[in-house]
């Protein structure tokens, strides 16, 4: 692949960037713009989508006739990096999970009439969205062939029973892509759904306390009490559920990738500032060797993520379903967000630890990285059953057709 980027994808990153530099990073310092979750406020929100949306840099990952900017992936990721390097970045541009990964699958899959019904009003801001699937053991979680959820068709109707957690955003979510079990088919079983919030049969049994910052919606637990649902509302298919979460779930897994990249040089640019600024015992902390390592270590781990990052998008670009390139880049970048967190920390000490940063903001919020969309241990066993089928071939060079 080649590593340059066109003039126009570098205007469009210049203008995010000063977007964000201008309008979302000072608001990070204001309590007002926070609302009781940590997320930035609704009232601050709306406006700044307003702006967003006015000069073109809204829902840039859906293509143009859906109502985005017809990114490519790796457009994706140059615009997705640039977004994140605020907190607030990804809500604000329309292009924050799962409304993202929701709007991608749906433009993918859905007829046009469910386009018009449940991707549009996603797209212009005016609902929000949620992905049914996860389950409390013995569910399924990182295994949906586990899912005990189902959907029994009764007539010309579907009935849903049985319980999820852990659905982010739900709390605020108008449209619900469920995912539930028709059949014991192993490669069949499972079907996707759409739902509204103001439809019986269903109730969320509590948004799920968390040791970080939500989502707005939070993360809560769902229960299907009968729910009744006519034909229309599958996707793509009866018994093609499966194909739906592998849809969603890949990009949607390397999108985070691309946001916590951001993050995580943001982690570094606050730790480098300090350490310029900060002296001790008559030495400037960017002048320790002790510090000069972290920080490099951290510029070295930044840019290996980017390179990961940067070949799964090309490979998903050529029409690959690159598990093996996500799996990597979603290991590598979740750790490396975490890490990037916890050095900032360190250099900043007690500020670092205080809210007078957004590094303890971030640190919080960075652990679950390494679980949500497949818990690290997950996609070591993808990479291992990879490599134990492709042998030496794993590591090949993809090669020019003459």
């Amino acid at each position: 692949m080649d590593f340059t980027i066109s003039p126009e994808l570098e205007a469009l990153r210049a203008r995010i960037a000063d977007f964000v530099e201008t309008r979302l990073l000072p608001l990070e310092e204001n309590p007002s713009c926070y609302d009781e979750h940590e997320n930035i406020a609704y009232e601050t929100l709306e406006d700044l989508r307003a702006q967003a949306r006015a000069e073109g840099l809204w829902c840039l990952q859906l293509a143009r006739e859906t109502g985005g900017g017809g990114l490519s992936k790796v457009g994706m990721a140059v615009c997705y990096e640039e977004m994140n390097r605020s907190i607030f970045g990804p809500v604000v541009f329309n292009s924050a999970a799962p409304d993202d990964g929701n709007m991608m699958v749906l433009e993918k899959a859905a007829t046009p009439e469910q386009k018009d019904q449940w991707l549009k009003p996603i797209v212009d801001g005016k609902v929000r969205s949620s992905f049914v699937m996860t389950e409390p053991h013995p569910g399924g979680g990182s295994d949906p062939g586990m899912m005990l959820t189902t959907a029994t068709k009764a007539g010309d109707k579907y009935v849903i029973r049985g319980r999820k957690w852990f659905i982010t955003g739900a709390g605020d979510a108008s449209h619900f892509i469920l995912v539930a079990r028709t059949s014991d088919d192993l490669r069949r079983g499972l079907t996707a759904f759409l739902h509204h919030r103001d439809e019986p049969g269903w109730r969320i049994d509590r948004r799920i306390p968390i040791m970080g910052p939500e989502e707005h919606g939070g993360h809560c637990e769902v229960v299907y009490e009968g729910m009744e649902l006519p034909a229309d509302r599958i996707i793509l298919g009866e018994g093609l559920g499966l194909k739906i979460t592998q849809m969603r779930l890949g990009p949607a897994r390397l999108t985070h990738c691309m946001r916590w990249l951001g993050l995580a040089k943001r982690c570094t640019e606050i730790a480098r500032e300090y350490a310029v600024n900060r002296h001790g015992f008559g030495v400037r902390l960017s002048d320790r060797e002790s510090v000069q390592i972290k920080l490099g270590d951290l510029a070295m781990g930044i840019e290996t993520g980017r390179l990961l990052v940067m070949k799964a998008a090309w490979a998903l670009d050529q029409g690959s379903f690159a598990r093996k390139e996500v799996s990597m880049a979603k290991i590598h970048v979740a750790n490396l967000l975490h890490k990037a967190a916890d050095v900032g920390i360190q250099i900043n000490g007690a500020r670092g630890y205080s809210k007078d940063t957004v590094l303890e903001w971030i640190y919080r919020y960075a652990r679950q990285a390494r679980l949500v969309d497949g818990a690290d241990e997950v996609h070591q066993m993808v990479l291992n059953r990879e490599l134990n089928a492709e042998g030496r071939d794993f590591w090949r060079w993809n090669v020019q057709e003459g």
